[in-house]
């Protein structure tokens, strides 16, 4: 697929530098600006779960010399 696209970009290796350069900004501001705005609602981020260490606080190596 990427030997099509290198082949279908006019010019020559400038051009063609140049072209693959101006796709590579398109698929990524694509990225940032529809396809990730429009999947975070669907990944779960913001379900963080933090233990407070209550359950583990007699299982800890103690710190420092005796």
């Amino acid at each position: 697929m990427y030997s099509w696209i290198w082949r279908t970009l006019p010019g020559g290796l400038p051009g063609k530098l140049l072209g693959s350069l101006v796709l590579l900004t398109a698929v990524v501001l694509l990225l940032f600006f529809y396809v990730f705005p429009a999947v975070e609602p669907l990944v779960p981020f913001n379900d963080v779960t933090v233990d407070t260490g209550e359950s583990l606080a007699g299982l800890a190596a103690p710190v420092g010399p005796p």
